[in-house]
C-alpha cells in the first residue's frame, strides 16, 4: 500500500536536487505533490516529468523569501487540493562570499538568513493552519551538517543551527494538534548544483582549488558515508513523512556519514 495515499505535500526548491527527488518519490507513494520554486524552467519540468509518471503534480512559480508570495502558494495549494498534510522544506543553498563575520558583506548575510531561515518560518506560518484544521501534519526542514558543528561559512552555519532549534520548537508547539516536526541534516549531496560546483574540471585542476580538491578527497576517506545522491535524502524524507515515524518529533536525523559525531584525520593524499 501507498504510504503517503491521498496525502498533499507541500515542497520547496523542488525544481531540482533533493526537493525533486522527493517530490517524485512522494508522487510515487501517492501523494499529491505541490512543485514550489522560482525557476519557472525547473519548476515546469519536474510537474511535467511528474505527471508523465503518473502522479499528481502541480507547480507554483514562488519567491520563497516574499511573505506574499508565499502566502498565494500555499493559498493556491489549497483551492487545489484542500489543504495541506506535508511541508517539506528544502530550499536554500550558500554562496561563496559567506565569509568570516568581520569580511562579510551585509547584504550576503541577509539574503542567507532569508533564503534558508526566514522561508521555512513562511511556509510553517501559512501550511501550519490547514494542518490544524485538518487534524494533523508533518514537517520537515532541512538543515547541514554544518548546522551541527562550527564551519567556516557563519551566514549559512547559523540558518541550519537555527532549523534545530526551530524545528524543536514547532514540536513542542503542534505536538497538541497531532502535528509531528522533524529535519534532516545532510553532508554532500550530489545535487546538480554540487556537482557543478565541485566536480567540474577546473576545480579539480587550477592552482587556485587544488588544495581545496585534496581536502575533499580525504574528507571522503575520513567519512566515506558522507557523500550520497539527492534519492538517499529523499528516502529519509519519505520515512520522516509517513506513519514509520510516528514516534519521531523534535528530532535532527544527522545523514552526513559521522561528520558531526567523530573527528578522524587523515592526511590529504595519504
Amino acid at each position: 500500500m501507498a504510504k503517503l495515499k491521498d496525502k498533499v505535500a507541500f515542497l520547496t526548491g523542488a525544481g531540482a536536487g533533493i526537493a525533486k527527488a522527493t517530490a517524485k518519490l512522494y508522487a510515487r507513494e501517492g501523494a499529491k505533490v505541490v512543485i514550489i520554486e522560482l525557476n519557472r524552467e525547473t519548476g515546469a519540468v519536474a510537474e511535467r516529468e511528474i505527471r508523465d509518471a503518473g502522479g499528481d503534480a502541480i507547480f507554483i512559480e514562488t519567491d520563497v523569501t516574499d511573505d506574499a508570495s508565499m502566502k498565494r502558494a500555499m493559498e493556491a495549494t489549497a483551492a487545489r487540493f484542500g489543504g495541506v498534510d506535508i511541508l517539506f522544506n528544502c530550499a536554500g543553498g550558500s554562496l561563496q562570499e559567506d565569509v568570516p563575520v568581520h569580511e562579510m558583506d551585509l547584504n550576503i548575510w541577509h539574503h542567507t538568513i532569508q533564503l534558508n531561515l526566514l522561508h521555512p518560518f513562511l511556509s510553517c506560518r501559512y501550511g501550519i493552519p490547514y494542518m490544524m484544521k485538518a487534524g494533523g501534519g508533518v514537517i520537515i526542514n532541512l538543515s547541514s551538517h554544518m548546522g551541527l558543528v562550527g564551519s567556516l561559512k557563519p551566514a549559512y552555519a547559523a540558518c541550519k543551527g537555527g532549523i534545530v532549534s526551530f524545528t524543536k520548537t514547532l514540536a513542542a508547539q503542534y505536538a497538541p494538534y497531532n502535528i509531528r516536526a522533524n529535519a534532516i541534516a545532510p553532508g554532500s549531496v550530489r545535487t546538480e548544483r554540487q556537482i557543478k560546483r565541485y566536480e567540474n574540471s577546473d576545480w579539480a585542476t587550477s592552482e587556485k582549488t587544488s588544495a581545496a580538491a585534496r581536502e575533499r578527497r580525504a574528507l571522503h576517506k575520513n567519512y566515506p558515508f558522507s557523500t550520497g545522491g539527492p534519492e538517499h535524502i529523499a528516502a529519509i524524507g519519505l520515512f520522516l513523512a509517513s506513519d514509520d515515524s510516528r514516534m519521531l518529533t523534535g528530532t535532527t536525523i544527522a545523514a552526513e556519514g559521522g561528520r558531526s559525531s567523530y573527528l578522524k584525520v587523515y592526511a590529504a593524499d595519504e
